[in-house]
């Protein structure tokens, strides 16, 4: 079925140029968005690479901890193998929340000023 309505009117956004870019990264605005998201990413980056790295390091050398039976045929490594899974979904939901409440506020900003041509 054709409809006869106009399309949608497009926003009018300013493009910044080079130099605004290169701007807005030098101001303390961008540096304090770009330290809060290190801040959040690096840590944990790094401390699930280690637990990832036991994991397969416990796996490979400590066989009979793994095999440790907790409760029927579950053992250690299934449970942390399961941890692992458990983690990554957390971290996922933990850096969800932060981009929300810390790092998008902050870049809308920007990006609205900076589309605005402000």
């Amino acid at each position: 079925m054709a409809t006869d309505a106009p399309p949608p009117a497009k926003a009018e956004h300013h493009l910044p140029s080079a130099e605004e870019f290169t701007a807005v990264q030098e101001s303390a605005e961008f540096g304090e968005l770009r330290r809060s998201y290190r801040s959040f990413a690096f840590p944990l980056t790094v401390a699930f690479i280690a637990w990832y790295l036991l994991y397969v390091l416990l796996s490979n050398y400590a066989g009979d901890f793994m095999g440790t039976k907790l409760l029927g045929n579950i053992n250690i490594a299934l449970v942390l193998g399961i941890a692992q899974f458990v983690t990554t979904f957390l971290i996922a939901w933990w850096y969800s929340r932060h981009a929300a409440a810390k790092l998008d506020p902050k870049a809308e900003a920007i990006k609205s000023r900076m589309e605005g041509g402000a």
